[in-house]
């Protein structure tokens, strides 16, 4: 018996990594990977959508924009081509969900450190309030790096037009005008084609695990085209 099994050793040795890689392959194959949604408006919650673009149902995309951040740089889409980012809305003085969320933004950054091809963009929604001096002292005090990570202010009705028809992540109506008020603790993931990848709360950790997952996912998709 034992002759036996000296005899076949080898074929045994082969025939079980044989059987192991076509296990994983058919394993593969009925477990494809898993794709990001590409959301488009008529997707999203009519709450959270303005309704001149609730119904459109391909090609939205993030719109242009021109903000200035807590250094005083412009900032515009071109400094987010070709990248990968994460956005959200905010105000300095915010005592409720701000606080947290600006808190998960940092551990965003930080886990993100190395990667070259992920930013952060946080509007805030009190530009009037938040200009240049109170974003840089804001951004100093929560840690943020400015080489990953703009606050920006600037034209509120370009803020909030942003919010509810770029981002689609504002529940209330307005047109952005001084008495109208945008709180979401949503974060947004925007691919390098500008098209939305998915939402999260910002508020919320094993959202944050969910989404730094979800990076990880669209830079395997994005490798691969």
């Amino acid at each position: 018996m034992l002759q036996f099994f000296s005899k076949y050793k080898f074929f045994a040795i082969v025939l079980f990594v044989l059987s192991a890689i076509i296990i994983s392959i058919i394993y593969s194959i009925l477990k494809p990977d898993r794709v990001l949604p590409v959301y488009e408006p008529d997707m999203v919650n009519v709450e959270l959508v303005d309704s001149t673009v609730q119904y459109i149902r391909k090609y939205h995309k993030i719109a242009d924009f021109k903000l200035i951040n807590q250094n005083g740089k412009e900032v515009t889409q071109l400094d987010y081509k070709d990248k990968i980012y994460v956005a959200d809305f905010f105000f300095t003085t915010c005592q409720t969900i701000c606080p947290i969320m600006t808190g998960h933004m940092k551990e965003i950054q930080e886990r993100l450190k190395s990667d070259t091809d992920v930013l952060l963009l946080s509007h805030s929604v009190t530009p009037k309030i938040d200009d240049v001096a109170r974003l840089k002292k804001y951004a100093v005090d929560k840690g943020v790096d400015d080489s990953k990570w703009n606050l920006v202010t600037g034209d509120k009705k370009q803020i909030y037009d942003l919010a509810r028809k770029s981002y689609l992540a504002a529940k209330s109506d307005g047109d952005g005008g001084p008495y109208d008020m945008v709180h979401t603790e949503n974060f947004i993931l925007v691919d390098k084609k500008k098209h939305i990848r998915g939402f999260y709360d910002g508020t919320n950790p094993e959202e944050i695990d969910r989404l730094m997952e979800d990076i990880t996912i669209l830079k395997e998709e994005i490798s691969k085209n």
